[in-house]
């Protein structure tokens, strides 16, 4: 290969770019004639294994849940040479696909509801390189169709959540009868000791502008609602 590149006119540099190798490697090869070695993918030796695939089956059906780590112990001591890798690689075609578990979606009906929700984002701009600044994702969905709507923020202000509605119902064309906020503290004040939620008295005049009312989730350990899936 190098002799050939070198014959199709390629300087050294170019040729060491194309096969991976460092210019005086390059070299080396064409002041002696010789060509590079070419060296093909790794033999697996997952096969050292198959001596111990009825033991590993067997802990396996037993004990689903036990680590490679584990095992590779357990065949040490029956007398396997190989590495903790070639344990990991060799489950990973034994190892039953866990079934994934089934999820109650919650429905609502069209119109009904929506939930409003922050995400926080650590992010580097390619204009302030090295920088780290922390983003909010303002993101409300929509409880039927699962709609989303989302937009970026430098802040979780009053005047920024009150903003992002806005925009939210605008591009949704109207609101939903309710909104559902996780505790946010722009949205939630408090709780009285009757269990009242006690929410902020501009975003109540907001959503009562766009004939909306707001809830909430429930804290965490009492039964908290499931949120609406957009």
């Amino acid at each position: 290969m190098i002799h050939n590149l070198k014959q199709q006119g390629l300087s050294i540099s170019a040729i060491a770019r194309k096969a991976s190798l460092n210019r005086k490697t390059v070299a080396k090869y064409l002041h002696q004639g010789l060509e590079a070695p070419v060296y093909g993918p790794r033999q697996r030796d997952g096969r050292m294994l198959e001596e111990y695939k009825d033991y590993l089956l067997e802990r396996l059906e037993r004990f689903p849940g036990l680590s490679a780590r584990r095992l590779h112990r357990e065949v040490k001591a029956l007398g396997f040479e190989g590495g903790y890798s070639t344990v990991t690689e060799y489950l990973r075609e034994l190892r039953p696909a866990s079934a994934r578990p089934f999820e109650r979606r919650f429905e609502t009906a069209p119109g009904q509801q929506a939930q409003v929700d922050f995400a926080e984002f650590q992010v580097e701009f390619t204009s302030e390189p090295g920088v780290t600044r922390k983003v909010f994702l303002f993101s409300i969905v929509l409880g039927n169709s699962r709609f989303v709507w989302g937009r970026y923020c430098s802040n979780q202000k009053l005047e920024t959540v009150l903003r992002c509605h806005i925009a939210a119902f605008e591009a949704f064309g109207g609101a939903t009868l309710e909104v559902l906020y996780d505790r946010m503290k722009t949205a939630v004040l408090g709780e009285d000791p009757d269990g009242t939620v006690r929410f902020n008295p501009s975003l109540v005049a907001l959503l009562d502008h766009y004939g909306a009312q707001p809830d909430a989730c429930h804290p965490p350990g009492i039964g908290r609602q499931e949120p609406a899936s957009g």
